[in-house]
């Protein structure tokens, strides 16, 4: 029986590798540098940095879905969707629409204004997946990051 839930500290190790897994079928694996520990520290300490639900099926974990919370100026209170990744043998039995709804929930509980997440270009599946569930896709608008060795550069750099 599939259940969705609030990840407990015990069930860190699998999402770890559940991080990792998605990393790796994102054709990035080596950009994974958060470790186990760290992972749980944010997560389960006095003032938690994220939220975490698992998707327990017959007592194992098969997927989970990590979100946080964010500021719109232009919205107010938003929460941002880091990863929803299922393992690949459950794909397609709707585990995944379990986890976004936990999600939704979640968000409507807590009155934000938006969830938001990214999606790769060429991951047809997922794009069309959110599409259907009523998301919308903004392909007119570019991620822009700066990575740690990035934010040390442009630091140098002002000086």
């Amino acid at each position: 029986m599939l259940s969705v839930r609030p990840a407990q500290e015990n069930d860190m190790p699998i999402v770890h590798q559940l991080i990792a897994d998605l990393a790796a079928f994102e054709r990035e694996p080596q950009e994974v540098e958060l470790s186990l520990s760290q992972l749980v520290k944010d997560g389960f300490s006095d003032k938690p940095k994220y939220k975490c639900f698992v998707a327990e099926l017959d007592g194992s974990i098969v997927g989970m879905a990590l979100v946080y919370p964010r500021y719109s100026t232009w919205k107010g209170t938003v929460i941002h969707l880091e990863d929803l990744i299922v393992n690949e043998a459950q794909r397609g039995d709707g585990i995944g629409t379990k986890l976004l709804d936990k999600v939704v929930e979640y968000g409507h509980q807590l009155g934000v204004k938006r969830i938001s997440w990214e999606v790769l270009d060429w991951n047809e599946p997922a794009i069309k997946f959110y599409e259907q569930k009523g998301a919308k896709v903004m392909r007119d608008w570019d991620v822009v990051q700066l990575n740690q060795k990035g934010i040390e550069e442009y630091l140098k750099l002002r000086k």
